[in-house]
């Protein structure tokens, strides 16, 4: 069979890599993928973004499915295009993608459904946001409404620095219309985690936990970013916390949304923010694979992903699951110069040679899953230009590690990253720190 992966990320090079692992798989096609989807085995990118285009692609070359990998995409209907042409497509329609294109819609629907979150209120005036800024009192969050990349909440430790988030996002408008609302929430304390599953319009079917590291800087420090590292499990998610998300977060959203007429098809993420004290919270929506968790995540899928998708779109989750290798996966970021305010591009990225996933790093032995624990490598903001491979975005790689342990995967990680060279290059050195220190807390 064919499939088609649509993106050009860290997240759609694991998804394509994973899919083409799959003996029922001929061709995956990526549109418009990236230099390091160029180059997998079973894998071709297509320079092709329009929704006609995608369309008449998979129903000229007869696409068994697609999947749909950022968020973009599915804000802007590409479900309901498809849809209409009687074409496969993993993903939630426009209006349901909702939950994470508006961060207001969420919180509402959250709100109505009984969904754990934090107190918040919604402007579009700078005054009055400010205004209730100043009764609330800092620590406070400022999040834009719309899809800002991963990029747009601030997490002000001081009245100053809300003041300053109210007036970047509704006066200076530097998300454009993604900003022209904001929402403002109370600040929870805890650890975070990301709990991402398979829903077919009725039924869950829960992924790995993982957690994110979403800070530029070592210890959690800096601007927010798309994702600095991830890794997989998250030992913050015992049974019971995993019981709890099930039943009071997953099960009453997939449920809450078809009862309100929007039937939930597609990866759905929440964001977690867990206190021992005071239990589980969803700081957030998303309606894809997280980037970069999707990266461990894919490494650890012992399951046919093709199989999974399939028994998706047939409304069958509740008759399969997915297995998942015992091993730990740490997955590093290597970002731009410059990242995330201003990324500098076209560096050349030096110690890859061009073989997939599963790369050698300059000399050292092959990289794959029988060798070495495993080690990978998936691009995201790469490009090949007159047979250099180059940066092309503020993420450029992300580096997966496994290992018996965390300390392992950790370990096996940083090493690969170490034979990489990128001029100006940053990541950070203490992805999975908070796995290493814990042993998991209950409510």
């Amino acid at each position: 069979m064919k499939l088609l992966v649509i993106g050009s990320g860290g997240r759609e090079h694991a998804i394509a890599w994973k899919l083409a692992q799959s003996a029922k798989v001929t061709q995956v096609y990526v549109a418009p993928g990236n230099g390091g989807t160029a180059h997998e085995p079973k894998v071709q990118n297509l320079d092709l973004s329009e929704h006609a285009a995608l369309a008449d692609f998979a129903k000229h070359e007869g696409i068994r499915f697609t999947v749909v990998g950022p968020e973009a995409p599915l804000a802007a209907g590409i479900v309901d295009y498809f849809q209409a042409r009687k074409l496969a497509i993993f993903g939630p329609t426009r209006a349901a993608a909702q939950l994470e294109s508006s961060k207001d819609f969420a919180k509402q629907f959250m709100t109505r459904m009984g969904i754990p979150t934090a107190a918040y209120q919604s402007f579009s005036d700078p005054e009055e946001a400010h205004r209730y800024v100043d009764a609330q009192g800092a620590p406070i969050v400022v999040k834009a409404d719309g899809l800002a990349a991963g990029k747009g909440v601030v997490v002000a430790q001081s009245l100053e620095e809300a003041h300053q988030a109210i007036d970047w996002m509704l006066k200076d408008q530097s998300f454009g219309q993604a900003g022209a609302r904001v929402v403002i929430e109370d600040f929870l304390v805890g650890e975070e985690a990301s709990f991402i599953a398979m829903v077919d319009g009725e039924h869950v079917l829960a992924l790995a936990s993982s957690q994110d590291h979403k800070r530029l800087g070592d210890g959690d420090i800096g601007p927010n970013t798309g994702g600095m590292g991830a890794y997989s499990p998250a030992p913050i998610v015992t049974p019971d916390v995993h019981a709890f998300v099930m039943r009071e977060v997953m099960n009453k959203a997939v449920r809450g949304m078809a009862a309100e007429g929007q039937r939930y098809f597609g990866f759905l993420y929440a964001g977690l923010m867990i206190d021992p004290k005071k239990g589980v919270r969803v700081l957030e929506f998303n309606c894809r694979l997280g980037d970069p968790e999707t990266q461990p995540l894919m490494v650890r899928l012992r399951s046919d992903l093709v199989d999974l998708i399939e028994a998706a779109l047939a409304g069958k989750l509740n008759q399969t699951e997915a297995h998942w290798d015992r091993r730990h996966a740490v997955g590093v970021v290597l970002a731009s110069k410059g990242y995330p305010q201003a990324p500098r591009l076209g560096d050349p990225i030096r110690g890859l040679s061009n073989k997939g996933a599963a790369f050698s790093l300059g000399q050292a032995k092959r990289l794959d899953s029988s060798a070495d624990h495993g080690r990978f490598v998936f691009h995201a903001g790469t490009e090949h230009q007159g047979g250099e491979l180059l940066s092309s975005g503020g993420r450029v790689l992300c580096v997966v590690g496994m290992g018996d342990s965390v300390k392992l995967a950790q370990q096996h990680a940083y090493e690969s990253m170490a034979q990489i060279g990128l001029e100006g290059g940053q990541y950070r050195k203490d992805i999975a720190w908070r796995a290493r220190r814990s042993n998991g807390t209950g409510l």
